[in-house]
């Protein structure tokens, strides 16, 4: 990789061992930050018994789960009292394969789940869940569309940096390498954005809505994945900027040594 710079001076191993580092955390950074967009587990909720939660007064509640109407109370009831998952695309509940009434809840669990559809990710929130006349909630609005947002610029980034660092390989040069590590850093903060979104979002609907005492709710792994992205980020676009900067700072003192 890079094995000569564009005047022709044999690259320092170094700088080859640090941009093939970098170009592995770029590539671990990318899996686990499309695995993360891609699964349903960023935040799950617990409950005890949720097959117990089934009950003729809930069912009601599961059937305007799937609804495309369902407001943003209801769903969020049903992820209460169904073990329920939230991802950037999907929301998910647990329940039994035959609720009927005449039926044994211990029959088998199965999970069913419902996508936002692009106009839901746009929709807005308000300060009362489910409460169309209690007016805008501004912040929850904006955080819910930015964590929808955020992660395909991150991924944009990346991938575009990608395609500068196949030119340079081309060209035979480490300098473009520098904005290959530009474009990682600012992916690095669209992730690091992304998280402090979808934090400050939970925790603003958890106010509007607070959890039973009996359901308990926690980051899952989902969330881990974009979380450990970021400083992968980081630490590809501190490489491609080190190895690049440093690179041509020798070769244009060799060069000088070479005129004196």
């Amino acid at each position: 990789l890079f094995p000569y710079s564009s005047k022709g001076a044999m690259m320092d191993n170094r700088f080859a061992t640090a941009l093939v580092i970098a170009c592995v955390l770029s590539l671990i950074s990318t899996i686990y930050m499309a695995a993360s967009i891609g699964t349903d587990f960023w935040y799950e909720y617990h409950t005890l018994s949720p097959a117990e939660n089934v009950s003729e007064a809930g069912r009601s509640v599961l059937e305007e789960f799937g609804s495309e109407e369902a407001d943003e109370k209801t769903y969020t009831d049903a992820l209460f009292r169904c073990n329920g998952t939230v991802g950037l695309w999907r929301r998910c509940i647990t329940v039994p394969k035959n609720s009927h009434w005449y039926s044994s809840p211990e029959t088998g669990m199965t999970t069913n789940c419902i996508s936002f559809s692009l106009s839901d990710q746009f929709m807005e929130k308000y300060v009362e869940p489910g409460n169309h006349n209690s007016g805008t909630d501004l912040n929850r609005t904006y955080l819910w569309r930015l964590q929808f947002l955020l992660p395909f610029v991150s991924l944009g980034l990346m991938c575009f940096g990608a395609l500068i660092g196949l030119c340079a390989c081309a060209c035979r040069s480490l300098y473009p390498a520098i904005a290959t590590g530009v474009l990682h850093f600012l992916a690095g903060l669209c992730t690091l954005g992304l998280v402090g979104c979808y934090v400050a979002g939970i925790e603003l609907l958890h106010k509007k809505l607070p959890l039973p005492e009996d359901v308990r709710g926690e980051f899952g792994w989902s969330f881990c994945l974009a979380c450990v992205s970021a400083p992968l980020q980081f630490m590809a676009a501190a490489l491609f900027i080190w190895a690049a900067r440093t690179n041509r700072k020798e070769f244009t003192l060799l060069k000088a040594y070479r005129v004196a």
